[in-house]
């Protein structure tokens, strides 16, 4: 009897080509990584260049974040029932298109629309990326293969600001879409040579209502988070889509249990692994999204660099994760130290790098240095051990909609955390300079100021500010870091096999 596909691709040896094959996934997940950050730099020249105002701008950022994570559960649902190799495939194809479409516009409607269709290619390549390591690589091999999946994102997040900085300096403004035209290119030509196919074998049913509901569903969260600082949380724009979208959220988690194929199995959460595992990443996810936020301000209003510079002095973060994945050191802990304890480790260096930068670097980079790198340590220990938790909770045949979930989690935690830390900060900056017009805005604020001394004291506000929100968020790391832990060792306690009482 021949094996299938499905089959090969889980073998105990794992699959033959799958360094080369995991090279390949890395390449694709990188372009999508580098899209959520690069677009940042080129806000100056899209305002001259296509006429664009702060609403175009704000939605060329948010059409893409929203689309991606509305549809990252069903794109997960989709490549375990169609086959996570076809997926992959539409996905760099709809990714390219959509970057050519991007670096064409000539308004900001065009650039809207064609970011909302990179949306759906990122949506189908942040999943299928990640089933498709879980498929290849054995249990010895998948923590170090995730682990080098996972550098990609600290890699994205710091090459991102400076690929578009030395774009922009020699190109105008739409090179920084269509950089990603050859590089998606050669990920599908890629992709269709060497990796294999695997889906469920089940062959589920398509669950259409699951999908429209959790897209809806998930939209409309996070389209209330993004829009909460800008508009108020109390205000009509925020708490109507906020109320929508946790309804349909409601009504998802309702039909999928009522279904005999559900797109996500709710009994999933009655799982000890996989409830730590999501309540970890979603601790995790908030307090590292809202202070690499944070961070960005820091570099710039505080201590005054320019957009590159902030990006190139980010970059010890994401080198610190590189090196140490790829020597595996999280790989190596593992076995030693154990799930639980490895996760509590890494979130307590991240947490502990996190209070360095808010304590040490307010006046000189130096002191954020430390904290950049112990943070990165951190993240190289523990996000490796956490997405693999996350996946093993999870039967193989639902590792599209496991790596929906991790990706679902990224983007609501990155969200959550940048919304209310961020609320925290201007909170705090505006108890501290009430007399200041326009004193949730550090700009305004200055501009509004009277003298070198009120400049002066208003800066020492923000800092204060800053300082503040980057402890809240070193306090979620530690917390999530030690739930995740606690819930991990109290599951893998009860699973623990009981050994038989001697008879007398």
């Amino acid at each position: 009897m021949t094996a299938t596909a499905a089959d090969t691709s889980a073998t105990p040896t794992g699959h033959p080509q799958r360094w080369l094959i995991l090279g390949v996934i890395c390449l694709a997940q990188l372009t999508v990584l580098l899209d959520n950050t690069v677009l940042n730099v080129a806000i100056p020249s899209l305002s001259t260049s296509i006429d664009a105002s702060s609403a175009d701008i704000q939605w060329m950022i948010n059409a893409y974040s929203l689309v991606q994570s509305g549809l990252l559960l069903t794109a997960g649902s989709a490549s375990d029932r169609y086959g996570r190799k076809k997926m992959l495939a539409a996905g760099l194809a709809l990714f390219g298109i959509g970057s050519l479409a991007a670096g064409l516009s000539q308004s900001a409607g065009q650039l809207i629309a064609a970011r909302a269709g990179m949306g759906v290619g990122g949506a189908l390549l942040m999943t299928t990326t990640l089933a498709v390591v879980v498929q290849i690589f054995d249990n010895e091999e998948r923590v170090k293969a995730i682990g080098l999946w996972a550098t990609v994102n600290s890699l994205g997040f710091a090459a991102g600001p400076l690929i578009g900085g030395l774009m922009l300096d020699h190109f105008w403004w739409g090179s920084i879409f269509l950089i990603n035209i050859p590089v998606a290119a050669l990920g599908l030509v890629a992709v269709l040579i060497l990796v294999p196919e695997s889906k469920n074998p089940l062959g589920d049913r398509p669950d259409l209502l699951g999908a429209l509901l959790s897209t809806v569903g998930m939209t409309g969260v996070v389209y209330a988070i993004i829009s909460g600082p800008g508009h108020g949380w109390t205000s009509a724009h925020v708490l109507v889509p906020a109320v929508v979208g946790l309804a349909f959220l409601g009504a998802f988690a309702r039909w999928e249990l009522s279904i005999p194929y559900p797109m996500l199995d709710m009994h999933f959460f009655r799982n000890q692994k996989f409830t730590g595992a999501v309540a970890g990443s979603i601790l995790v996810a908030f307090g590292m999204g809202g202070s690499l936020f944070l961070l960005t301000q820091h570099l710039q209003f505080v201590l005054g660099y320019g957009p590159l510079e902030a990006g190139l002095r980010i970059a010890p973060l994401a080198l610190s994760v590189i090196v140490l994945n790829v020597a595996g050191v999280g790989a190596r802990l593992m076995p030693k130290l154990g799930t639980p304890k490895t996760i509590a480790v890494g979130m307590a260096a991240n947490a502990a790098g996190l209070a360095a930068i808010a304590l040490l670097g307010g006046e000189h980079y130096s002191g954020m240095l430390l904290g950049l790198v112990v943070m990165g340590a951190g993240i190289a220990v523990s996000m490796p051990a956490m997405a693999n938790t996350l996946m093993s909770a999870i039967p193989p045949e639902k590792a599209g909609v496991g790596a929906g979930v991790n990706g679902t989690l990224a983007e609501f935690g990155n969200g959550l955390g940048v919304a209310v830390l961020g609320a925290v900060l201007n909170s705090r900056f505006a108890a501290l300079v009430p007399s200041v017009v326009g004193a949730a805005s550090l700009p305004a604020a200055l501009a509004a100021a009277g003298d070198d001394s009120e400049r002066s004291r208003i800066s020492d506000a923000f800092a204060s500010g800053l300082e503040t929100s980057q402890l809240v968020g070193a306090a979620a790391v530690l917390a999530g870091g030690l739930l995740a832990a606690a819930l991990l060792a109290r599951a893998e306690r009860a699973d623990a096999p009981v050994e038989p009482v001697p008879a007398a």
